[in-house]
């Protein structure tokens, strides 16, 4: 069967920092060794990407078109939303092969799956979560498909969905193919972030108050074999000359030992590799630090999130300030690049954790002074999602109401702190300026 499978826009303009769609280009994979002529178009990459993929579905004319709607906005509390592209490529596709197969999956669309089905009428299925297993059965049964992990279906005017998928055996994992849409494509296209990614692993034990990560793929670690993630990442390097990745795992550095493996693997095989990914402060050693930074870490990623214990507790982190500054001590020990993510005017703020949340920057910025390996601190406001502990906190706390729609973007940032953020802004841009300038002002 001939399947075009498309990555719809995911950012709102060109310049943005590109990401590879490995999501797409693993099911592409399975897909073409289950015996089905597959294209993959990332519209991220066109200059016009509806008029190229006009011209893709009336040259290649697909049976099933797959769309992967990675993101449902920017986030990075911006306004702007994915969705009015992501109806558009949908609705061009259905007026140019009327008698195409619409299939629609990804991330955002997992979140709000019925509500997008029924908004879409073009869309004959969904799948929410995992589709390694599950799409390919699909398109063997395309008109009668049997229940299937995560398949969202139409019965009459109701949206069935059949429980997401989590058990994937990463050991079984199929390294994605990637000549279907070559790597080439994004050498140099980011400044920062490495735009391909490499899984390692796919789950999350933890219980972020705003995060979605748990129920789209469980609580469950499952983790490839280390010598298959550096199977992949040196064939990569072979063949298309990669020699910077970005590991996708929710969180790069558990379970204890995991990482380290990899590590080893890499230093064996004498690669020449750099990568990064998200840290759990409390899992981090100086050891393993050590090993990471010999190995290629070019950026320890952290989110802690929380400015204060306050908030630390409110968004249910599990973690101290004391386990954050210890990190942010190794980190700095290392010299490695270090970026720090912090969410602001969280659920009980007050003038107090405000004036806290200052004193703990500035403790950021004086770990780092030595080295001036501070990257940046990102300080975002949450944005609430369908489903999770923030969106029933952010109903009590009257931030949002039951007719408030959660498919735009809705951030948690009541009164009397909602211009807080730009206060910590001012302080981590002028120290970041100043981090850079001491020395030359001393001459």
């Amino acid at each position: 069967m001939r399947v075009l499978l498309v990555q719809a826009l995911s950012m709102e303009n060109p310049s943005a920092e590109k990401v590879y769609p490995l999501g797409v280009v693993l099911l592409a994979t399975y897909l073409l060794r289950g015996g089905h002529e597959v294209q993959v178009l990332d519209m991220n990459m066109e200059a016009d990407p509806f008029a190229v993929l006009k011209e893709r579905l009336l040259t290649f004319r697909p049976r099933v078109v797959g769309f992967s709607l990675r993101n449902i906005d920017p986030l990075g509390n911006k306004t702007s939303s994915l969705i009015p592209p992501f109806t558009a490529a949908v609705r061009l596709t259905a007026a140019l092969l009327t008698e195409a197969c619409l299939i629609a999956g990804g991330t955002g669309f997992s979140l709000f799956p019925a509500r997008l089905m029924r908004e879409l009428p073009e869309l004959h299925y969904g799948f929410v979560g995992e589709a390694e297993r599950a799409l390919p059965l699909l398109l063997d049964h395309l008109s009668n498909p049997p229940p299937l992990s995560g398949l969202c279906r139409r019965d009459g005017p109701e949206i069935k969905i059949d429980p997401p998928a989590t058990d994937f055996n990463m050991a079984c994992y199929l390294p994605p193919s990637r000549d279907i849409l070559p790597p080439s494509l994004y050498a140099g296209a980011n400044q920062y972030v490495p735009a391909l990614g490499i899984e390692s692993k796919r789950g999350c034990p933890f219980t972020c108050a705003y995060c979605v990560y748990p129920a789209l793929q469980g609580r469950t670690l499952r983790c490839r074999p280390p010598a298959m993630v550096v199977e992949e990442m040196a064939a990569l390097q072979t063949q298309y000359g990669v020699a910077r990745f970005h590991f996708t795992d929710p969180v790069l550095n558990i379970p204890a030992g995991h990482l380290e493996a990899i590590c080893h693997e890499i230093l064996r095989r004498g690669l020449q590799v750099r990568w990064d990914g998200f840290f759990r402060e409390d899992f981090l050693t100086e050891e393993q630090a050590a090993i990471y930074a010999e190995a290629g870490c070019e950026c320890f990623s952290f989110s802690p999130d929380g400015l204060c214990q306050e908030a630390l507790d409110v968004l249910d982190k599990k973690l101290s300030e004391a386990d954050i500054l210890r990190a942010a001590r190794i980190a700095a020990g290392t010299g490695v690049l270090t970026v720090y993510h912090f969410m602001v005017n969280v659920p009980g703020e007050t003038k107090k954790t405000c004036a806290k949340a200052e004193r703990f920057l500035e403790l950021l910025f004086e770990i780092h002074s030595a080295k001036r390996n501070l990257g940046t601190i990102v300080l975002n406001n949450i944005r609430i999602l369908p489903g999770t502990v923030m969106a029933e906190r952010a109903g009590r706390d009257g931030v949002i109401g039951p007719g408030t729609d959660l498919l735009y973007p809705t951030y948690y940032n009541p009164p009397p702190f909602d211009r807080f953020r730009y206060r910590l802004e001012t302080l981590r841009q002028c120290r970041e300026v100043f981090m850079w300038t001491e020395g030359e002002a001393a001459k």
